[in-house]
């Protein structure tokens, strides 16, 4: 199994967008020395007290000059708040940074009508599948330069490496954005940190309606990854102790609360005690909204996962209270897998 990891670049207690970035750097570079397939990083906006995650495609420009090898990506850019011009011209100067290992992870997802309203993003469109469908094979026609000669745009070029173009996947959390990518014959990578009851209905329409592609960045057959919110720690228990914070971050969520991180005492306290393990043998059907355990038990948990959708990569999500305590569960979780360091 291969494993990768995406980062939110969660700002530290009383600390500063500076330091999250510093440890978003700090976490890619521990993710390529243990070995990991790709590090991604994510696009939300109005709570950069919290999440200073607002600009992947900066901050990859950045983690391109600090990494040499692990595979760099968005996970997502929110295709609805921009021309998909000028995310191929973004991609395309981040692969003539890093050449050949930049992924185009490509979304959407409404924020805040504020913070809609200041993107200029119309919250809603007639036909959402098919507009977010026609700005995802715009970006890649850009990026491949695979308009044909009649068409307005043929003339128009995107700067890059030469040595391979950004590879595009399609990000989401439901069926209908599996749907996206099987019509388009893209890889797909599902997000079910966010509706896990979701993932198997999800890849089973990505395999049932997928399309070998017409695109120049396409695939021939399905092509898959999971991302999961997981924690390890030495023990199942110290684990759950942990996972607690995704819990009580989750319940917040449902209360309108975003984007706050409690302590793992606070959190802990919120939810009334410390959540029960996660088992090693999940039943059938069950896929919790956050997993947990020693290395032992997250090896299985996340085989059962992978298998339950097909797929051969998971992609790590967290929320945990502290930068250090992220990097010592990558490092398990590595370890756990049996991935082999660079």
């Amino acid at each position: 199994m291969n494993l990768s990891a995406v980062d939110l670049s969660p700002v530290p207690d009383d600390g500063t967008a500076t330091e999250a970035y510093a440890n978003t750097v700090a976490a890619a570079k521990q993710a390529e020395r243990l070995g990991f397939e790709r590090f991604w990083v994510a696009e939300h906006h109005g709570m950069a007290d919290r999440i200073a995650g607002t600009s992947p495609e900066v901050l990859l420009g950045h983690l391109a000059a600090e990494t040499d090898a692990i595979r760099l990506g968005s996970g997502a850019v929110l295709l609805n708040h921009y021309s998909p011009f000028k995310v191929a011209e973004l991609f395309g100067a981040l692969d003539a940074l890093a050449p050949g290992r930049i992924d185009a992870g490509l979304g959407r997802a409404n924020g805040s009508p504020a913070a809609d309203r200041a993107l200029g993003t119309e919250r809603r469109v007639r036909n959402p599948d098919q507009d977010h469908a026609e700005k995802i094979r715009a970006v890649v026609n850009h990026l491949y330069d695979d308009y044909p000669d009649e068409h307005a745009y043929s003339d128009l070029e995107i700067a890059g490496s030469g040595a391979a173009e950004p590879a595009p996947w399609v990000l989401g959390s439901s069926p209908s954005s599996a749907a996206v990518a099987a019509e388009l014959g893209l890889p797909y990578c599902f997000a079910a940190f966010i509706r896990p009851e979701l993932a198997t209905q999800s890849f089973e329409a990505y395999r049932e309606q997928f399309q070998p592609s017409p695109l120049a960045g396409g695939v021939d057959e399905p092509r898959g990854m999971v991302a999961v919110n997981a924690v390890a720690a030495e023990t199942d228990e110290d684990a759950a102790r942990l996972r607690a914070v995704a819990e009580a971050t989750y319940k917040r969520m449902q209360r309108g609360v975003v984007g706050t991180r409690p302590s793992v005492e606070e959190a802990i306290d919120e939810l009334g005690g410390v959540p029960d393990p996660t088992p090693a043998s999940l039943d059938e059907g069950a896929w919790p909204r956050a997993v947990s355990g020693g290395p032992e038990t997250m090896a299985k948990i996340l085989e059962q996962l992978a298998d339950r959708v097909g797929v051969d990569e998971v992609m790590i999500q967290h929320v945990l209270p502290s930068h250090e305590v992220a990097l010592r569960s990558h490092e398990l979780l590595a370890d756990a897998v049996g991935i082999d360091p660079r």
